[in-house]
């Protein structure tokens, strides 16, 4: 008994049917990576803004610092 010939048609079709299922489930990944990013920039962001609340450094000191310039020093 011999193999059926599955015709190029049918072939170049099932493929793009895997092909469809397979960019579904990566832009459903590609998303769903996108919010966890933006969620752990939102939890970074509070937790930097509940530290300023608390130190003991200027506004100057610490926009120095976030720019990675030097502070200046009182002479």
């Amino acid at each position: 008994m011999g193999r059926r010939a599955v015709p190029i048609d049918e072939l170049i079709s099932r493929q793009e049917a895997v092909v469809l299922a397979m960019k579904k489930k990566y832009d459903a990944s590609v998303e769903k990576l996108a919010k966890l990013v933006d969620k752990k920039k939102e939890l970074e962001s509070k937790e930097i803004i509940e530290l300023l609340k608390t130190t003991t450094r200027s506004f100057e000191e610490i926009k120095a610092f976030l720019k990675g310039e030097e502070p200046e020093e009182d002479e």
